[in-house]
């Protein structure tokens, strides 16, 4: 069974949520872009954090769904770290990094998908 990308999205803000990962959200671009169907964005407060999320979102994702990164970028200075699923691309970044590229602003007219975390 091939999970869906909306599958793969949540379960990826799951596995950033269990790593206590702030200002999670899900942004819906598959009307937007041929890129990928789905954004997810979060922060991690610092690079320990930061790494912990993305170990956390790749192996939960290859459990759950089956399915590698087709790359990971940004690990070297962990302050924007972007793991590519094809059909969903993972943003994990520093405060500082999120507030300078402002993706949830550049995708604004995205329609944010409801994660219903606790």
């Amino acid at each position: 069974m091939t999970a869906t990308p909306l599958e793969i999205a949540k379960v990826a803000a799951l596995a950033a949520d269990s790593k206590k990962a702030g200002q999670i959200v899900l942004l819906d671009l598959s009307s937007k872009t041929d890129v990928c169907d789905y954004f997810l964005i979060c922060s991690g407060e610092n690079t320990r954090q930061v790494d912990a999320i993305v170990d956390e979102v790749r192996e939960k994702v290859s459990k759950n769904c089956g399915i590698s990164p087709i790359s990971c970028e940004g690990r070297e200075s962990l302050s924007w770290v972007l793991v590519d699923y094809g059909s969903v691309v993972v943003h994990v970044f520093r405060p500082e990094s999120r507030d300078f590229y402002r993706l949830e602003t550049l995708w604004g007219d995205a329609p944010r998908v409801d994660l219903d975390l606790a």
